[in-house]
């Protein structure tokens, strides 16, 4: 789903074994700004507990035991916790379980700095000085189109010491050990809203569509959701790329239309009849004018969403009871921003 996110999590949870664990326990919990678990024969149970409820979490107890107790837990690097390891002297503060995306890494220092310890880091880019390839992705919102591609390629950047990148759009600067090629078949990281046969490559997905919905009165949320994805396969676009919807403000009390952006997680941006008159070099519908005042919705509210530079990527289709076309974000690197968005109706 293109607008799923994690569910909220508390920050920090220290738990602890033996009296000299509890005791640097209770003070780490009280610099992180956690909560203290001591697990003196319930360590399983107090797993179970937390696993799913804390973002971070510090164990003070051998590591060999942390290993046995999450073992049953562990799903991937995308929902699992940050996971720090720390000896009740408090001298190692070992970074075990999802370093980057998670945060252990940055955990680890900050377990180490509060018990006047080391941070322990063994992930390769840290250690090697290479690009630590998922938090860079997260960072310009970057979706992989298959979560295990980025794995492969992180592992070919450790071994080669650098990767290839091409890119439909325009880039930020980019790290040291990314370099840009010209030829799609030579890259390893591909950045495209578009779908694409398999090949060596991993292929990441920008926020860089933004879909211009017209409707009809009444028209449910599924057959929105329908619309939008019968756009995406029609063209080869992929959902994960759609950044936010657009449409005209007399549709800010439409129902099914809020009740979809909400389900996929995506903003809308409303636009005055005015405002899309304004839009040159479209097609005008004379029953859209009559029924809104504006002489199109869904291209002229895309193309005013996706902002300066953005070209028209799919011009209307018309479904049952749903109008879409799709605009192309010319520099779409950062989080979607809220343009004109405003609240939906109930």
């Amino acid at each position: 789903m293109t607008g799923e996110e994690a569910p909220q999590r508390n920050s920090c949870a220290v738990l602890a074994l033996s009296r000299g664990g509890c005791q640097l326990g209770r003070q780490l919990a009280q610099a992180l700004g956690g909560d203290f678990f001591p697990c003196k024969g319930r360590l399983t149970t107090v797993f179970a507990q937390v696993w799913s409820q804390y973002q971070h979490i510090v164990c003070i107890m051998a590591t060999g035991i942390v290993v046995r107790a999450i073992a049953p837990l562990l799903k991937d690097k995308y929902r699992d916790p940050a996971l720090v390891v720390c000896d009740e002297l408090g001298r190692f503060a070992i970074s075990l379980l999802s370093g980057h995306l998670g945060g252990a890494n940055a955990l680890a220092r900050r377990v180490a700095e509060a018990s006047g310890g080391q941070a322990v880091l063994t992930t390769a880019s840290d250690v090697l000085g290479h690009t630590a390839l998922d938090l860079w992705c997260r960072d310009l919102h970057l979706i992989p189109a298959e979560s295990t591609s980025l794995t492969r390629v992180m592992a070919r950047l450790v071994d080669q010491g650098s990767i290839a990148l091409w890119s439909r759009y325009p880039l930020p600067p980019l790290p040291h050990d990314i370099m840009v090629v010209e030829e799609r078949a030579a890259a390893d990281l591909i950045f495209d809203a578009r779908t694409a046969a398999p090949s060596r490559a991993t292929l990441l997905h920008p926020r860089a569509l933004v879909f211009g919905i017209g409707c009809n009165r009444g028209t449910p949320a599924a057959a929105i959701a329908a619309a939008v994805g019968a756009t995406c396969r029609t063209h080869h676009l992929a959902p994960q790329a759609i950044a936010r919807l657009a449409s005209i403000d007399l549709k800010k009390d439409e129902q099914g239309l809020c009740a979809y952006a909400r389900q996929a997680g995506l903003l809308i941006d409303f636009f005055t009849s005015d405002e899309l008159n304004r839009v040159e070099g479209l097609a005008s519908s004379a029953a859209v004018l009559r029924a809104t005042g504006a002489k199109g919705v869904a291209e002229p509210a895309a193309l005013l969403s996706a902002g300066a530079d953005s070209t028209l990527v799919v011009d209307k289709m018309k479904w049952t009871d749903v109008t879409t076309a799709v605009a192309e974000i010319r520099r779409p690197w950062g989080k979607p921003t809220k343009g004109n968005e405003e609240a939906c109706g109930p």
